[in-house]
């Protein structure tokens, strides 16, 4: 999985990860890390782009679980994006357990930082793809 997300980093046209019903003006969005990590019987996904397209995320967690399952292989994830099709990445996952931590703006808004957590990420270890 973990060797999977790193086709993703970068900046890409993922229409294939985007929603039907996506408002976004372009598919072309720079994913800035994607990191997969495993806490006990827990894989997180830390992933942190310029924007996400609606159900974004789903979609890659979709596909990396596919992925880790052993039912496609690593390189599928190429695949994926280059087709720029949604069809082409299956099953979008479950919202349960997927969760926005936290969002940055850029120092000119002169919004308060503030970590909000997650704070169970201490003692994470790589996942070996």
């Amino acid at each position: 999985m973990a060797e999977a997300a790193q086709y993703l980093v970068g900046t890409h046209d993922f229409s294939a990860f985007r929603a039907g019903q996506c408002q976004a003006k372009s598919p072309i969005k720079e994913l800035h890390h994607l990191r997969v990590t495993r806490h006990g019987k827990m894989i997180v996904l830390d992933i942190r782009a310029s924007a996400f397209l609606h159900h974004m995320v789903r979609n890659i967690a979709g596909v990396l679980m596919t992925i880790g399952a052993g039912e496609r292989p690593v390189e599928w994830m190429k695949e994926v994006l280059e087709s720029r099709i949604r069809r082409t990445g299956g099953v979008t996952a479950h919202p349960f357990g997927l969760y926005l931590v936290q969002v940055e703006y850029r120092d000119e808004f002169e919004l308060p930082e503030r970590y909000i957590g997650p704070h169970f990420l201490t003692g994470f270890s790589e996942l070996d793809g």
